[in-house]
């Protein structure tokens, strides 16, 4: 029989064995060893601790958060796992939770210059969160970016009224608050430059400015611009393949463009039910690909292996193109474009990481501004909302990002009708549809991301019963080879995102279907070379100290 000191120094090795596997990239592995050390000492906060580093890597935030919340119960005065639980709360948007464990972290280690570090970045977050509360304007008031952009007027001399009058009042603002400074002094300017900032945010956004036909560009299509044109209203391959060449010369497609892909592809979207139906003909293939996450040249050789977009060779894209990698603007352009020059040469779902809450914490909305514009970012946030959240291929095959449901009996018809034009919700079909994951276990689980949950074989073997389907196709879930077939053959995922944020070492996936017999063909391939742009470049600061 193993003596206590025998089986600390067994739990001990097990949690070097998961260090190693760490280090080395392999999260599930260190995973399975942290657990093992955990059966054999479960009263070691250090190995709840790391277990729940581990998760965070895995993007699997809600087990992180009980982990590290079980390491504190354990040590109370182990800052780790207040910093754990802390930066596993600011994956997932959660500031005012994290800030409440950063500063316990500070109080614990008050001289620790890497935890000031990390709360003073917490609490700009909160500051800024509530800043954006307060300018807030209800749905209700909101107009539609999309709807005030005219992309045939840009380059127009701007509106007579409009920016003569906004610098008029931008002039007497400052004006205003240097009185304030004179006659108060500095504190009470602060109060007044505040105020000033809401109301004038609030007219200039929604009321006369920054989104009007005109304000957002400054010049026409220059006669130098050397990039792609669109010549009319009609987006062409020859388009689509000039603007590919150019951003793999890292150069940027001129915002008249921009626009006009993005509004086109916005009308296309608005006009598709939430669940869409794709028919594959007889002798015919069709492409199913996974996320891409901003890896633009990965989703190039993609199309090297399998093919261009086309009526003959046409793809659905299971969500989450944008975030994490740092050519997520190159992404989304390419995909909307193919969208616009051939509808049914490609199929768009939505996926978690098209909403505002993920875009603001992982990239993509930093990467807006930086290589388009503000008006951009609210834009794309219009257009992924019109995102359909499903598709059924050949009545047999349903493809959704995320997985299904915490009740059964749930239809094809009950997704269908399902209103999608807002941000993902925190609970119910449209929120399962974007974040739950299955597992291996019958029945069903709390989520290990926190949001949705987890389903096992007999809720995907029954919902395939239940609507005479044959087989559930998703993503969402980075996978060593690509892909993985679970729930008895009956359920695959694929990730289309090879070596998943330059460290995670994966292979990408797609999946061919060849009608009429429909049997899934699944292609891999591994990472090629980009230029020196680190995922999450465009991310928060806070974000990007703990990657």
């Amino acid at each position: 029989m193993e003596t206590q000191n025998s089986i600390v120094a067994r739990a001990e090795e097990l949690k070097l064995q998961a260090n190693e596997a760490f280090k080395a990239h392999k999260y599930a592995q260190a995973i399975d060893l942290y657990s093992q050390a955990i059966d054999s000492n479960g009263e070691n906060a250090v190995y709840w601790a790391n277990r729940a580093f581990a998760h965070s890597k895995l993007e699997e935030y809600g087990s992180a958060i009980q982990d590290a919340s079980k390491a504190i119960e354990i040590d109370p005065g182990y800052s780790k796992g207040y910093y754990r639980r802390g930066a596993a709360y600011l994956a997932m948007g959660k500031f005012k939770e994290a800030l409440k464990d950063f500063q316990q972290v500070k109080r614990l280690c008050p001289n620790d210059p890497d935890a000031s570090k990390k709360l003073k970045e917490c609490e700009k977050a909160v500051m800024k969160l509530k800043f954006e509360e307060a300018i807030a304007v209800p749905e209700s008031a909101r107009h539609s970016v999309a709807d005030s952009i005219d992309y045939d007027s840009i380059g127009t001399v701007p509106n007579s009224s409009s920016l003569p009058t906004q610098a008029a009042v931008a002039s007497v603002a400052v004006a205003t608050v240097a009185a304030v400074v004179v006659l108060v002094g500095t504190a009470a300017a602060a109060v007044v430059l505040m105020l000033l900032v809401c109301l004038g945010a609030y007219w200039w956004g929604y009321g006369g400015g920054l989104f009007s036909r005109s304000s957002d560009v400054d010049l026409d299509v220059e006669p130098q611009y050397s990039g792609a044109r669109i010549e009319g209203d009609v987006v062409t391959l020859d388009f689509v393949k000039k603007m590919i060449e150019d951003f793999k010369s890292q150069k940027c497609l001129h915002k008249r463009y921009a626009f006009q892909i993005v509004l086109q592809t916005r009308e296309m979207l608005r006009a598709l039910p939430s669940l869409v139906d794709i028919n594959v003909p007889h002798g015919k293939h069709f492409t199913v690909c996974g996320d891409v996450h901003g890896q633009f040249y990965d989703l190039l050789n993609i199309f090297e292996l399998n093919g261009l977009p086309s009526e003959e060779n046409p793809y659905l894209f299971n969500g989450d193109f944008v975030d994490r990698g740092s050519f997520s603007v190159e992404v989304i352009l390419t995909l909307f474009a193919f969208k616009c020059m051939s509808p049914s040469a490609i199929y768009l779902a939505r996926g978690n990481h098209e909403s505002k809450s993920m875009n603001k914490i992982y990239g993509f909305e930093g990467e807006v501004r930086s290589k388009l514009s503000e008006t951009f970012v609210e834009l794309f946030a219009e257009v992924f909302c019109c995102l359909p959240l499903a598709h059924v291929i050949n009545e047999k095959i349903f493809v959704v990002h995320g997985g299904l449901f915490s009740v059964d009996g749930v239809k094809l018809a009950d997704i269908r009708s399902i209103d999608r034009f807002c941000e993902p919700p925190e609970e119910g079909l449209m929120c399962e549809l974007l974040w739950s994951d299955p597992q291996p276990l019958p029945g069903r689980g709390p989520s290990k991301r926190g949001v949705g949950l987890s389903f096992g074989g007999d809720v995907t073997k029954k919902f395939l019963q239940e609507n005479n389907l044959d087989l559930v196709v998703r993503s969402h879930e980075v996978k060593d080879e690509g892909y993985e077939i679970e729930h008895d053959g009956k359920l695959i995922t694929v990730f289309s995102a090879p070596n998943y944020c330059d460290q995670m070492g994966n292979k990408g996936a797609f999946i061919r279907f060849e009608a009429p017999d429909m049997k899934p063909n699944i292609v891999t391939f591994s990472a090629v070379p980009h230029p020196d742009v680190k995922p999450m470049a465009y991310a928060n600061n806070f974000l990007r100290m703990f990657s």
